[in-house]
């Protein structure tokens, strides 16, 4: 199958309630799927694959983004941009990790003011 699925809104949903909390963090229609950005930068990026897998890009620092891809599944090395992180996202999904891992994305790409508004 070569269709790239739609990501469920349930997915969509959770991602949104993690977003809503960025400061100036908006979602919108990225070329696949849907993408979270502040100002220029994509904080996150989801998708469904033409294997049917979801999928979200994140960014890390760059030592992270080394240690995950040697991690194994549900990550996995991002095929483009620079300290890209890539999750599967499917029932195992842990929601309080990945809150996690698009807060530190959110430190990473949005400006200082921005992610100094972030509780720690």
């Amino acid at each position: 199958m070569s269709d790239r699925p739609d990501v469920p809104e349930e997915i969509l949903d959770r991602l949104e309630q993690i977003m809503s909390g960025f400061p100036k963090a908006r979602r919108e229609d990225a070329w696949v799927g849907q993408r979270w950005r502040v100002g220029t930068s994509t904080i996150a990026h989801v998708f469904g694959g033409e294997d049917q897998q979801f999928r979200i890009m994140f960014h890390g620092e760059p030592d992270e983004v080394a240690a995950f891809e040697h991690l194994g599944h549900p990550y996995f090395r991002a095929g483009w941009g620079a300290n890209v992180i890539g999750m599967i996202v499917d029932d195992a999904t842990d929601w309080q990790e990945l809150t996690e891992l698009l807060t530190d994305s959110y430190r990473v790409q949005a400006p200082a003011t921005l992610a100094a508004q972030l509780s720690s």
